[in-house]
């Protein structure tokens, strides 16, 4: 049955399509209409069309459909690339469908100009042929210019967003795992003009070892994990805001979008490198050695919890504790004052929240942004985007075989109904890591975003630097802070 939609008609005239005169309406509400082969037509103009062109006297529609046809709404098929072709009668009826489409594709407010990282050198180092056979087609239907620029060292991304013409762009997109994505959100966040700056768009296309950020986005919606998909979603331009959290150790900062890890799932991590030749299997090939041979951390967390999850751990007083307070001459009547340049964490009276605390030894301690760690590991299912809230979910004792039977559980987020995993939501947080309890000689490693944040004595390439010490450290949540492409 022919589907009028909830729209007024925009625009309706006769134009040709495969050789027969036929009725065309685009819509108010973004849906255009037609018949061919005795059937109606219907395309939702801001969900499927990617864009048009007018190539002579014809009009082509470059859409990006359901595979089971473009009539199935909501349907989870996989979209496919289609493209429709109006001939309008007159000239004058093809110069009026081009300004009527392009007006109601502006008023989306889809990106037109990006900038795009692909990092050659993560995951199976296929990033540069994901863009070209994946992504730049899709951006070429959709009529979106880009300027890529290849990462050439860690930390690369962070140095271009720190210094970054940011008038030029709509969105900045990541080819690449995570790790890209983190390291341009902290050069936005480390700018003089950081308030302003961090609110560019940032996109994640899934083409490293951990995609945790697309996993997460697509699969809010149902949609699968692809290149396909989370180019659809960047071109779409719809956006949401996610939450960040500042980690302080003095005046060292680093801002965290996805998760901190200490103990169990950070010694994974960080120290399967070693068996990085056997591609994705060594995650679980080291995880088996790990749990065999556990390791116990002593330590203390301290948190803030959100409503809700005040039962969990003993109260707290942190007064006088935190880490990086302002600097003070005792000799001056006023405290001294810092002013680096960038931003310096959500402005948070810490001293007046309600702080519980909890002793190790811990298997595990794991503060998750967003629902999936990688695209395999759904480590906190609960987890929002922008809830102000990280989700912490804490191991303090766990028998082997039990902890097996959690971990296979992690694929689906089972794992936090275990009785041996405390899971809640914090505010703030104070972590205090220690040696292992089984040689007080050794320390552990605090694993942010992917990569190392601190190392303790005796841990995998110890003697490398990292960014902070194996020290206290503190967290802070500033919600909704930046903003990234979504798929809705």
């Amino acid at each position: 049955m022919y589907q009028t939609g909830g729209g007024n008609p925009v625009l309706s005239d006769r134009v040709l399509v495969n050789g027969t005169v036929t009725e065309a309406t685009l819509a108010s509400d973004g849906g255009l209409r037609w018949s061919e082969g005795g059937s109606h037509r219907r395309l939702e103009v801001a969900r499927e069309v990617l864009g048009f062109s007018a190539e002579g006297s014809r009009i082509k529609i470059r859409a990006a459909v359901e595979s089971g046809g473009i009539y199935c709404v909501g349907g989870r098929e996989a979209p496919v690339r289609k493209t429709f072709v109006f001939e309008p009668l007159s000239e004058d009826s093809l110069k009026l469908w081009c300004q009527k489409l392009q007006g109601y594709i502006d008023s989306l407010g889809r990106p037109k100009r990006l900038l795009i990282f692909v990092n050659p050198f993560g995951g199976k180092k296929c990033a540069s042929k994901i863009f070209i056979d994946d992504v730049k087609p899709l951006l070429e239907d959709a009529n979106v210019e880009f300027t890529v620029q290849e990462t050439k060292y860690q930390l690369y991304a962070k140095e271009v967003a720190q210094s970054l013409d940011l008038s030029k762009y709509d969105g900045i997109v990541c080819v690449s795992g995570d790790g890209v994505l983190v390291e341009v959100i902290n050069g936005l966040l480390e700018r003089e003009d950081w308030d302003a700056a961090i609110k560019m768009p940032i996109g994640a296309i899934p083409a490293g070892t951990g995609n945790g950020m697309a996993k997460s986005l697509l699969d809010s919606v149902g949609h699968t994990c692809t290149t396909y998909n989370a180019t659809l979603a960047i071109i779409r331009g719809n956006k949401r805001s996610l939450d960040v959290a500042t980690i302080l150790q003095g005046e060292t900062r680093f801002f965290s979008v996805l998760m901190l890890a200490w103990g169990l799932v950070a010694d994974i991590d960080i120290e399967s490198e070693k068996y990085r030749w056997m591609g994705s299997a060594r995650i679980g090939f080291y995880a088996l050695q790990r749990v065999f041979h556990l390791r116990k951390y002593n330590g203390r967390i301290s948190f803030v919890p959100a409503p809700g999850f005040e039962a969990y751990g003993e109260p707290s007083s942190q007064e006088g504790h935190f880490v990086g307070k302002d600097i003070s001459d005792p000799s001056r009547s006023e405290p001294l004052k810092v002013h680096p340049c960038g931003y310096r964490g959500p402005n948070v009276d810490l001293e007046s929240l309600n702080w519980r605390k909890i002793d190790g030894p811990f298997v595990s301690i794991w503060l998750h942004n967003v629902p999936w760690g990688g695209e395999d590991t759904k480590a906190a299912p609960d987890a929002k985007f922008s809830d102000g809230y990280w989700d912490l979910i804490l191991i303090g004792n766990c028998p082997k075989l039990a902890l097996l039977s959690l971990m296979h559980e992690m694929n689906n987020g089972n794992h936090v109904n275990s009785p041996h995993v405390l899971y809640l939501k914090v505010k703030a947080f104070v972590l205090e890591p220690g040696p292992r309890a089984d040689n007080a000689t050794k320390g552990g490693i605090i694993d942010v975003d992917g990569e190392v944040l601190a190392r303790g004595r005796g841990t995998y390439k110890s003697d490398q630097k990292s960014l902070m010490a194996y020290d206290k450290l503190q967290i802070t949540v500033d919600q909704g802070l930046a903003t990234v492409f979504a798929p809705v």
